[in-house]
This record gives structure tokens, C-alpha cells and sequence, in this order.
């Protein structure tokens, strides 16, 4: 019995191969080939359309990395067709890399309107259905390409245009015209849906035999030298095994066609419009063939690309989402790394997401749709809600390496008490092909048996492979209801998420705090400079905003700059997306992120000064974008600003620092500090004098390096066994004294390893209480990650952690399996560890990795925590990091966490000097617990000041909101700003609730 079934199985497979999928095309006649390779960036087709080609035959080389070539496709379909079904078929040389990672095309007719993509699994046009006979076909064909980039972890030049060489990478296969047999196409569709649920079934089950004997009596009834003439009794000999219906307790599928496109990668964001257009171009074609098809589309910057580029794309995408074939689901701008954004950021991803798609397709989406983002902030329940958003979904947990999530349907509770109904499709995959394998895994697989009984699977090919195919869509109507298979349904998210919310009653399982990945945690690090561009965006977008904001209220005459501002928070949130801010995109993206942060910052540098400038002369104003007052020193005085104001310099230190020599040891001293740094340059004491109690257990701002070799994903992941070897990097080139007061005392360290250089300035100001660490590295290392290690004397049971609106704790132990796969973590300006009655927090202004360990001393336990500064993956970009870096972090003793709340933004908001009047702030919070965010004038421009704030220190907070201006009416919005309810300007706030505040000026 053994024997004979894994004969039949043979026999099924070369069949399939060698007669009957042949067959599928019963006629082919080619096509004539001319060319116009384009000799820069891509072009639009009507420019195309005017080019000079060349003839160009079949078997012919072409396309040099990154290039475009034109081809002009010329035929005519033969009389003796008339009736069939005719379609282009085209291979422009596709490898076995896989679709969406190499050549890829669009095809256009005579007149360069868009007709649909060209993918390896989706090569064809239908020219007629029924064909006429005789009718001619003018096709051109916009050919890319795009090499195959990733290999492990060889590096690779082909990762940007600058270096990826001239040689050719492809080989034209095939153009033809030819006839689709569709009883045999529709054949090898019963067969494999079949053959693969038989597969999946257990070898005790009758139901896998009755299919291997039924598969066994269609390949008696097909001729294999007939296959054409023979398929309908072949079909017919699966008919009844086709027909048995799925049992009632069979698991529910919900099936929304899906193509992940990854806004870049592999890929530059050029490529993407293009990857964009091509999937949605095959996706409005389908639909016409499948009107059940409903197709679930994230990122409205994609829909944006296409709504500039591809009109005619465009205008099929307004029709399918009328006629209910097309989804846009995901709330946001990009589907954007979910640990980095800042909280204003993040908001205005949902903000500038849901208005696209409210705006230019009249839908109100109502979920986040991030399947591939590297672990999730507990900041993004409130945020959702905030948004009217009421789902979530994610896949990427499905990746963990250590633990396995308990539930893949639950509510997610997020740091303010904020549930969000999410789902986790235990199908393991956003790219699912409809075969049984996934199917049965999803209902294997599904944590909540029981409770229970449905699951979504989002299917298509992604990243450019043209997403949901015909043969998809053949098999989804196979497996509505067949025995041994779960059910599956085609159709929108929302309504599997209203029916698995119904099915739980309010009972489903909670998950409370971040959804941390289990992998993939070096891209809090890698591609540092990406990573500094983003954050000084950020920061400079919140200074632009509220200087605007201040010049448009108090000067009649200023034009507050909104389509400015528009576009470039637009481009920083599409830099957020998640494999350009994590740092796992090619050499390329890197390349533009870089030169695209410095036109952004200098575009808000002027925007900020022509603001201040507008608000009349003066003497010279110091101006603190922070919401906190702060005594900093500027220039040569020593100078306090207001929270969001600005204030005259003026005035002489009431306070001083001091340095001095002892032996061979630097002291630096203030009223607050005082510093000993040792003959190494390493911080050999910090005492607080306050306290009076010495901060250090061991040795700090000890840079420590460590050879950096991840087991797969080279600049995504630092894995665990990197801690088991490292070097101190003890040895100095100098140690000199560079500042010795009144107000600022600084030494400067430099060091030299391997090929690289770095020089530190350790500096200390007059009424300051915290040390900041001015570094400049240039970096040439290889496969090496740098730490800098600060051991604490402080008796830490966890870790606290500023994130997006809040903060979260996490423990500094490795009691469970959980705690121990958190040995690197996210943090934004600042990460705080305390015992009862004193903390200390490490600061930063562009870093987000760290690590936090417990460190036994002579006298006791403390807690070691280090930033994670630089790494050197060499795959996909061969030179991550290499060059000159500066960026600034900082240690804060006796640090409460609204201490560091408040440190952490002055580091990340300097002060700024200008000719101009002192301004009083535009509005102030009378609680120091309650965190002004941003200050902005209404998206709607009705000339409404909106201030959006949040509890900072984890605790309730009742506070008054006090306007620089007559307000005439002040609502309560949503994350949209649409009014919710009237409201006083004295409130209440739970532990880190989010507040928008509209304020109608009179």
C-alpha cells in the first residue's frame, strides 16, 4: 500500500511536469522585439512613446543593474484563433529568485496607458476572450533591471546605482502570443488543490486515500499526448471528491488578497513607485475576472506614488474601492517601524494616513495593519484608539526566536490602560499562496481553539510579485467548503474582525505592555546616521511647528507655512518606514536618506528662522522649544528661558564650574557634581554632591567593542553570544584639559582601535546636574559593534525606558525565558534605573539600542547600563556606518523620571539664539507632570491652535492649560483634531493619557 501510493504520487508529478501543465498553452507564435534602453532614470511612457528603437531578438542580453529598457512588442493574432482564448505571454529572463526581487515589468498599450504588471508567477495579458482572429497588438513593455541583492551575508556592491557595475544582468526568454486551454488550466487547479490538501491530511484519514485513488483515476482517464482533448473527463474524475463539503467545525479562513511592498529595501523608493504601480495595475485587472476578489491595501504614500505617476492606475483604484474589490486598511502614511517614531511622529502616521484615505477615497479606515514591523510599542493602543481605530494586526511575532506568543486573537492593553482588539494570523505569513500547507498550519497552528474559530490570511505575492493571482483566486473558490480543509472566505479585514470580536464576546485573552520581537534587534542600531537624521527631524519639526504656530498668532500679517510643513512631515514619516529608519535597506536608500534629512533640516532651519524673524526686532532672544523652563549656558552667560518661550541674554553667572589637576587625574566640579576622570579618560568617580553619594560602581564611559557576527540576518539582528568576548578600549592618544570655567569645564579624550578613531569631550556646565559626553568616531571597523558601558551603583529590579508618550519598565533580571530575550531594548531620549529614593538615567540624542545588567560589586549589586553606539553589518549595504559620526549622550544622577523627561528633551531641543523680542509662550501647563508634545495650528487651516500633551511620570495629574491669547472656544479632538466635546482648560489625565486640546483664538 506504501509502495503503491508513492507510485501514484510519481506518476502524478511528471505528469504535472512534463504533459499537463505544458498543455496549458495549446498554440504560441512570437512576438517582434524592438528596444529603447533608457539612458538615465526611469521616464513616463509618453516620452517613451516618442523614443527611437532598434530591432532586438529573443536570447539577447540586457538591462545593466538599475537600468530600464523599453520594448516594443508586435503582432498579430492568427485567423485560425478566432474564439480562443488568447493572452501575451512574456519572460523578460526571470531567475529563480522569486517574485518582487528581480526583473520586473508593466505593459502598456499603443497609446502608454497602463494595462497591467509582468511578474514570474503572473506573465500574461489577455489580448482577447474570445479573440476575434487577425487583430493586431501594439504592446511596450517597461522592463527593470533590478538585481538580486541579498545573498546571505556576502556583500555587494549591487546595492546602489553608484557602484553596481554596467554588466548586463538578464537574458530575454520569450515573447509570444498564445492560447489558453482553460479546461486544462482549470485541470492542474483541481489536481494541486487536491494533491496538496492530500499531502496535509494524516495517513489514517480515509479522505487522503479517496483523493490519491481519485488522482489516480484522472490520470487514467487524461491521454497524456491528448491532454488538451481529454482534460473534461479528467475534471470529471474529481468531481466528487471537488464537491464534499467542509465538516462544521472545519477552522474559518478569511482570505484578503494582500501585497506586502516594502516601501524600500532591496530597492530604492524610486523602484517602489513602480512596484507599486505594477501590483495594483494586476490588481484592478483581476478584479475584473473575480468580482469577489477583495484586495487589503496599506501605506497611502503608496497610493499617493500612483495617484502622481500612474492617473490612469489611479482612477481603476477609485473604482474598485467603490465597487468593493479594493480594501485600504492600515490607518497610516507607510507601515512604519514601530519602536523608533517619536509619539508625535507615530501620530502623524495615523493622522496623515487616515486623512489620504478619508480624503481621496471617502473611507474611514479603522485599523493598523503593520504585518512586518519589528515589535510594537505599548504606546499604539491609546494611539489607535485615539484615532477611531479599532483593530490591530501584526505577523512579525511569528518570528520570535525564544517564545512563542500565547494567543493569536486578544486585546491588546497598552501603557495607559488603552485595549485595542488585535490579531496575530497564526497562518505565519502575509505572502500565503492559498496552499494547503499554510491552511492547515493556520489551524494547527491557532493558539485559541476553543474560544475560537477563525483566522485571517492575507495572500499574494509581495514586494513587487504583483500580488493576488488568478490561480489564487481558482483555488480560494475550491476551498470555500471542501472536506479536510478549512473553510475560506474571501473578504474585506473588517469583516473578519467584527466576527471574531462577536465570537469573543468581550472575552478575549489580554496581552498588556509592548509586543517585543524577538529578533532583529540590531536595527535600533544600524545605520546610525539614518537613525540621527530621523530624530533630529522629528525635533526640529516640534521647533518649526511651535515658532510658527507663535509668529501666525501674535503677527497678523505671518503665513503659517502649512503646505510646507505638510511635505516635510510627510517625507520624515515615509523615512520612518520599517526597513529604512531600522537600517535594513540597501546601500542606496542610505545613501538618499542621508542627503534627504540634510535638505529637510536646512528647509526647516529657514522655515524656523523666517517664523522668528516675523516676530519683530529686538536684542538678542535665547528660544526654548522644550515645554520646560531651563538655566543653560549660552555663550558666556549663564541664562534662563521659559518652557516654549524665549528670553533676553542677559545677566552674569550665578554659578560656576571648576577644573583642576590632581596627579594624573582631571576633577571637574559644579554645586551639583563632581567628576574625577582618571589618567584613561574613563569616569573614574561622579559624585552627586546633592545626594552625597558616588554614582559609579566600576569604571564609566568605558567603550567596549565586540566582534558582531548574528547567525542570519546580518543588519537586522544582534544576537545573544556577541556579550561572550569583548575589548575595553583603555588606551589613549590624550587626555587633556580643554575648558576649565566658569561656566564650562571639558576634557577631551582621544582614542585609537584598529582603524578607527574617536575623540570624547566630557563636559560639565554651571548649574547643571548632568555630564554630557560630546563624541565625534570615525568609524572603520568591520563586524564589530561599540558600547558604552556605564556600571551604576544602584540596586535596579528594572530598567525604565522613555517611549513614544510614556514609559515603559522592563526587568533587569532573566528569571523567564521572556525576560531573558530582552538582552537588548529600545529607548528613546533617555533609560532610567532606580532603587527607592535615588535613580540615575543615561541620556541620548540619536541612540536607540542599550542593554541593562546587573553588576555585583564589592559592596553590593548595581546595574550596568549601555548604549549600543555603532555596528558594521556588511549585508545589504557592504559599508553600514562607516565614516564620521557626532552625536551626544549624557548621565543624569539623581535623576527622577521627570527629571529625565525634562533632561532628555533639552538634549534633544538646543536653544536657539536670534535677533528678536522675548516671547512669552503661547501656551503653558501648570503641572511639570503633564508634557506639552506639540503646538501646531488645526490641519484643516481654520487658523485653531491645536496643543496636544500628555502625563509624563506615570501618575494622575489635574493641570490648567493657560493660552498667551483670548481662546473663544477650546474642544477636546480626537488624533484628527475633529472636536470630540467642549472643554475647560483645567483637566484631568490618567497615567500617560494623550489630551488634544482645539483652541479657537478670539
Amino acid at each position: 500500500m506504501h509502495d503503491d501510493r508513492l507510485l501514484v504520487e510519481a506518476r502524478l508529478e511528471r505528469a504535472l511536469r512534463q504533459f499537463v501543465r505544458p498543455a496549458r498553452y495549446a498554440a504560441r507564435v512570437p512576438l517582434v522585439l524592438s528596444v529603447w534602453h533608457v539612458p538615465g532614470e526611469p521616464v513616463p511612457a509618453d516620452q517613451a512613446l516618442q523614443a527611437a528603437y532598434e530591432p532586438f531578438g529573443i536570447g539577447t542580453e540586457w538591462g545593466k543593474p538599475w537600468s530600464t529598457s523599453w520594448f516594443r512588442l508586435e503582432g498579430r493574432v492568427p485567423e485560425e484563433w478566432a474564439g480562443r482564448h488568447v493572452e501575451a505571454v512574456i519572460d523578460p529572463g526571470f531567475t529563480g529568485d522569486g517574485p518582487g526581487f528581480q526583473a520586473e515589468g508593466m505593459l502598456y498599450d499603443a497609446a502608454g496607458v497602463p494595462l497591467k504588471g509582468v511578474h514570474p508567477r503572473n506573465r500574461h495579458l489577455t489580448i482577447g476572450a474570445p479573440a476575434s482572429g487577425g487583430e493586431p497588438v501594439h504592446l511596450l513593455l517597461e522592463a527593470a533591471a533590478n538585481p538580486a541583492v541579498l545573498h546571505g551575508f556576502e556583500p555587494t556592491h549591487l546595492g546602489d546605482v553608484l557602484t553596481a557595475g554596467d554588466r548586463p544582468i538578464y537574458r530575454f526568454r520569450s515573447a509570444d502570443l498564445a492560447v489558453l486551454d482553460e479546461e486544462v488550466w482549470q485541470l492542474v487547479l483541481d489536481v494541486e488543490v487536491l494533491s496538496e490538501l492530500m499531502h496535509e491530511l494524516p495517513m489514517d484519514r480515509p479522505r487522503r486515500h479517496e483523493i490519491l485513488r481519485a488522482l489516480e483515476d484522472m490520470l487514467d482517464a487524461l491521454d497524456l499526448h491528448d491532454v488538451s482533448g481529454t482534460a473534461t473527463a479528467a475534471r470529471a474524475a474529481l468531481a466528487e471528491v471537488l464537491s464534499r463539503p467542509a465538516s462544521a467545525s472545519a477552522h474559518r479562513i478569511s482570505a484578503a488578497g494582500h501585497a506586502h511592498i516594502d516601501s524600500a529595501w532591496l530597492w530604492p523608493l524610486r523602484e517602489t513607485v513602480r512596484k507599486a504601480s505594477r501590483t495594483f495595475a494586476n490588481v484592478t485587472a483581476l478584479a475584473a475576472d473575480y468580482p469577489e476578489l477583495v484586495f487589503a491595501c496599506s501605506q497611502a504614500q503608496q497610493y499617493a506614488w500612483v495617484q502622481e505617476h500612474q492617473p490612469h492606475i489611479w482612477e481603476r483604484i477609485k473604482q474598485a474601492v467603490q465597487n468593493g474589490n479594493w480594501a485600504p486598511v492600515g490607518s497610516m502614511w507607510v507601515e512604519s517601524d514601530a519602536n523608533m517614531p517619536g509619539g508625535e511622529a507615530l501620530a502623524r502616521q495615523l493622522v496623515h494616513g487616515k486623512l489620504f484615505f478619508a480624503e481621496e477615497l471617502g473611507v474611514e479606515t479603522e485599523e493598523v495593519w503593520l504585518p512586518d514591523s519589528f515589535g510594537y510599542t505599548a504606546a499604539f493602543p491609546q494611539l489607535a484608539k485615539l484615532a477611531g481605530i479599532r483593530w490591530f494586526l501584526t505577523q512579525k511575532l511569528s518570528w520570535n526566536q525564544s517564545n512563542r506568543m500565547p494567543h493569536h486573537t486578544f486585546w491588546w492593553e497598552g501603557i495607559d490602560g488603552t485595549r485595542v482588539f488585535t490579531h496575530f494570523p497564526p497562518v505565519d505569513t502575509y505572502n500565503s499562496q492559498l496552499h494547503a500547507r499554510e491552511l492547515a498550519h493556520a489551524e494547527k497552528n491557532f493558539a485559541d481553539k476553543g474560544r475560537a474559530t477563525r483566522s485571517l490570511v492575507p495572500f499574494g505575492w509581495g514586494d513587487g510579485g504583483g500580488g493576488p493571482t488568478r490561480e489564487m483566486l481558482e483555488k480560494a473558490r475550491r476551498l470555500r467548503s471542501l472536506e479536510g480543509s478549512p473553510r475560506v472566505t474571501v473578504e474585506r479585514p473588517s469583516a473578519f474582525f467584527a466576527a471574531a470580536e462577536e465570537e469573543y464576546g468581550g472575552q478575549a485573552p489580554v496581552w498588556s505592555g509592548e509586543l517585543y520581537l524577538e529578533l532583529h534587534r540590531a536595527t535600533y542600531t544600524t545605520q546610525a546616521k539614518t537613525k540621527q537624521g530621523n530624530r533630529r527631524s522629528e525635533h526640529t519639526m516640534r521647533e518649526a511647528e511651535l515658532w510658527c504656530t507663535t509668529a501666525a498668532v501674535r503677527v497678523p500679517s505671518y503665513a503659517y507655512p502649512y503646505d510646507a510643513l505638510d511635505r516635510l512631515w510627510k517625507t520624515v514619516l515615509l523615512h520612518q518606514f520599517h526597513d529604512i529608519l531600522p537600517g535594513s535597506s540597501i546601500a542606496w536608500v542610505h545613501r538618499e536618506a542621508r542627503e534627504t534629512y540634510a535638505r529637510v533640516l536646512a528647509e526647516l532651519e529657514e522655515i524656523t528662522a523666517e517664523a522668528v524673524r516675523a516676530l519683530g526686532p529686538g536684542g538678542t532672544a535665547v528660544f526654548n522649544a522644550s515645554p520646560y523652563e531651563r538655566t543653560e549656558v549660552v555663550g558666556h552667560r549663564l541664562v534662563t528661558v521659559p518652557g516654549l518661550g524665549a528670553a533676553p541674554v542677559q545677566g552674569a553667572a550665578s554659578e560656576e564650574v571648576r577644573a583642576a589637576r590632581d596627579g594624573d587625574a582631571i576633577v571637574l566640579e559644579n554645586h551639583r557634581l563632581r567628576v574625577r576622570i582618571d589618567a584613561y579618560g574613563l569616569l573614574a568617580s561622579v559624585h552627586d554632591l546633592a545626594a552625597d553619594r558616588e554614582v559609579l560602581c566600576g569604571p564609566g564611559n568605558l567603550l567596549q567593542l565586540h566582534p558582531d557576527h548574528p547567525n542570519a540576518w546580518d543588519a537586522w539582528d544582534i544576537d545573544r553570544h556577541y556579550r561572550r568576548r569583548h575589548t575595553d578600549l583603555t588606551d589613549t592618544e590624550s587626555v587633556e584639559l580643554v575648558e576649565d570655567g566658569p561656566l564650562r569645564a571639558s576634557v577631551r579624550v582621544t582614542r585609537t582601535f584598529g582603524k578607527s578613531r574617536i575623540t570624547q569631550e566630557i563636559r560639565l556646565t554651571a548649574a547643571s546636574h548632568r555630564l554630557d559626553v560630546v563624541t565625534e568616531v570615525d568609524w572603520q571597523e568591520s563586524e564589530k559593534v561599540l558600547k558604552a558601558a556605564f556600571p551604576l551603583d544602584v540596586h535596579a529590579e528594572r530598567s525604565t525606558a522613555e517611549i513614544q508618550f510614556g514609559h515603559v519598565h522592563r526587568p533587569t533580571h532573566t528569571n523567564t525565558s521572556w525576560d531573558a530575550a530582552r538582552f537588548e531594548i529600545c529607548a528613546h531620549r533617555w533609560l532610567r534605573v532606580a532603587e527607592e529614593g535615588y535613580g540615575v538615567a543615561v541620556l541620548n540624542d540619536s541612540t536607540y539600542g542599550h542593554d541593562v545588567t546587573r553588576t555585583p560589586h564589592d559592596s553590593g549589586l548595581g546595574t550596568t547600563v549601555r548604549l549600543t553606539l555603532l555596528r558594521a553589518p556588511h549585508s545589504p549595504d557592504p559599508e553600514t556606518d562607516l565614516g564620521t559620526h557626532r552625536f551626544t549622550y549624557a548621565l543624569l544622577p539623581g535623576a527622577a523620571v521627570g527629571d529625565a523627561v525634562a533632561e532628555g528633551l533639552a538634549l534633544n531641543l538646543p536653544l536657539r539664539v536670534a535677533e528678536a523680542p522675548p516671547v512669552r509662550p503661547l501656551v503653558h501647563v501648570d503641572d511639570p507632570a503633564v508634557t506639552v508634545e506639540s503646538v501646531k495650528l488645526a490641519e484643516d487651516r481654520s487658523g485653531d491652535v491645536v496643543v496636544r500633551l500628555y502625563e509624563s511620570r506615570g501618575g494622575r495629574a489635574r493641570a490648567t492649560l493657560a493660552a498667551d491669547f483670548p481662546v473663544a472656544r477650546a474642544e477636546v479632538t480626537d488624533l484628527l483634531e475633529r472636536p470630540q466635546q467642549e472643554s475647560p482648560l483645567s483637566f484631568e489625565l490618567r497615567p500617560f493619557e494623550i489630551l488634544t486640546l482645539r483652541l479657537r483664538p478670539a
